[in-house]
Order: structure tokens, then C-alpha cells, then sequence
């Protein structure tokens, strides 16, 4: 186990290790280093009851208030990963939180992959094209965690499920299910079709309301982009449409708000087999 828990704290925003730590809130070096950042004390146990793979934990015992920053240290410690002690003025450099908790750490981006995943063909699994807001994406992975979904996937380009403002965003859920990108749209969805899947868009105007009498079996529910809806060449791979009535004056629905309703609609007709695979 690598620790420098008893090495003298880094007290320069320019030490090698911080610089490389916080470079990781820019997408290009969380991707060519295949690590994130993580802060927060409850992300932080999520992350590790999800079995995330922690690399470096640096820490300002100074900032620690009570018991539950130092028991989560020990648990980067019993995980493996390299401790590094900082002043209070490092910690500022790296966290985005106006008031710090004192830790924050480096995982390893997740391998997860369309082939990795188990599926009986069905669940829910939520499709996304195309999503540019970092926010809605963490909602919807929030949401999709508590209605039992079974994976998000993601049609590139889209923004980085490990950017910290979609990791604060979910909640912690992020830990709690695959999210896998695809950029080969045609590949996608007829791995999803071939195991089952009937994928049914969300629209302001098309299909049925509510989605009444489509959300049974397998079902890949896909979500169009903020500005521009779904793409034309995803599209053209729906098999049904779920629409929401809109009684008042607003024009359209948050992408975020939409999918979360209507993966609760999917919740209320299969509240059994969301059950099973909460066990």
C-alpha cells in the first residue's frame, strides 16, 4: 500500500502531483490519463461503496470537522491509494467547493463496455444523444439509479459523465451503474434491438401520451439533445414515441425533467422487476 501520510503536507500549488491533480477538471486530460476527480465527503463513500478504483486521496486534516472526514481517509488508506497531506491554501487550489471538507481524491475511469454489460432484455436502459449540459446529464443518472435503470448510454458527442460538475450532479450514482459511450449509432441500436430492446423516443409531439402501454419488456428509452432533440440518424431507429402533455405556456419540457418522468412512468408499470434488481 503507497502512503505518505507521515511525509511533510505539500504546501505549493506548483508541486508536480497537484498540478497533474487539477488538470484533471479539463475533459482532454481526465481522458488521456484515464482519471477524475472526486470531492466531497458523501461522493466520496459512494465512490468507494461502488467499488471505484481510488488512486491518490490528498487531504487538510486542518479542514476535517468531526469524525467523518478521518474514517474516510482510512478508508483511502485500507483501499490502497497514495496519500498526500496539503495546506489549506493547495486544497483551495484544488477543490470547486466554497468551503472545502478537507479531501479530495483521483479514481480511475471505469472500462466499461456495451459487451460488459449483463442484460436479460428486460430492463431499462436510458439512451442519450448527444447531451452538451453537464447537469442534466448527472440528473438523469441521479434519476436513472432511482427507478432501477440498467445502464446509461451515451451517443457521442456528448459531455463527460466524469466532469465534476456531472459527478456532483448525480449524487454519487454515477457509482451505482455502467454509463458507456457509443458514437457508432447504427451499431448501437441494433445491439440493443438484438437482445430485446424496443427503443421508444421522447417527443413533445409524437406518439403516445405518457407512454401508456410501451414500457413493458426491454425497453431503451432515448432522450434527444437540449437545443435540437433527437438526431435524424437516431431517429430513424425508433420504434415507438412517448410524449408529455404540456397544458400551459411553456414550450418544451428540461431534457432532465422529461426523462425523469418518464422513467417513472416505466417504474409504475414494472415495479417488480425494479424490485429484483435493487436485490
Amino acid at each position: 500500500m503507497a502512503t505518505e501520510a507521515q511525509a511533510p503536507a505539500i504546501t505549493s500549488p506548483s508541486n508536480p502531483r497537484i498540478v497533474e491533480a487539477r488538470k484533471l477538471k479539463q475533459r482532454k486530460y481526465r481522458q488521456t490519463s484515464a482519471r477524475f476527480l472526486v470531492e466531497g465527503l458523501q461522493l466520496l463513500h459512494m465512490a468507494l461503496d461502488g467499488h471505484a478504483t481510488p488512486l491518490a486521496a490528498f487531504y487538510c486534516a486542518e479542514q476535517f470537522a468531526g469524525a467523518e472526514a478521518p474514517a474516510l481517509l482510512e478508508r483511502f488508506r485500507r483501499a490502497g491509494a497514495t496519500l498526500s497531506s496539503v495546506s489549506a491554501h493547495v486544497m483551495e487550489t484544488l477543490s470547486e467547493r466554497e468551503e472545502p471538507q478537507g479531501i479530495v481524491a483521483t479514481f480511475r475511469i471505469p472500462e466499461a463496455t456495451l459487451a460488459s454489460l449483463k442484460l436479460s432484455g428486460h430492463e431499462l436502459v436510458i439512451v442519450l444523444d448527444r447531451l452538451q449540459d453537464p447537469g442534466n446529464l448527472g440528473t438523469l443518472i441521479r434519476t436513472a439509479d432511482a427507478v432501477g435503470a440498467a445502464a446509461i448510454l451515451l451517443i457521442e458527442p456528448c459531455v463527460d459523465p466524469f466532469d465534476p460538475k456531472t459527478v456532483r450532479g448525480s449524487m454519487g450514482s454515477l457509482f451505482n451503474l455502467p454509463v458507456i459511450s457509443a458514437a457508432d449509432v447504427g451499431g448501437l441500436f441494433a445491439w440493443l434491438k438484438a437482445r430485446g430492446f424496443r427503443p421508444v423516443g421522447a417527443d413533445p409531439h409524437l406518439g403516445v401520451r405518457w407512454g401508456e402501454g410501451l414500457w413493458r419488456d426491454g425497453v431503451a428509452l432515448v432522450l434527444g439533445n437540449e437545443a435540437r432533440g433527437l438526431s435524424g440518424d437516431v431517429a430513424a431507429h425508433i420504434e415507438a414515441w412517448a410524449r408529455l402533455p404540456i397544458v400551459g405556456k411553456a414550450e418544451s419540457l428540461n431534457v432532465a425533467v422529461a426523462g425523469g418522468v418518464l422513467m417513472y412512468a416505466w417504474l409504475r408499470e414494472n415495479p417488480v422487476l425494479a424490485s429484483e434488481q435493487q436485490r
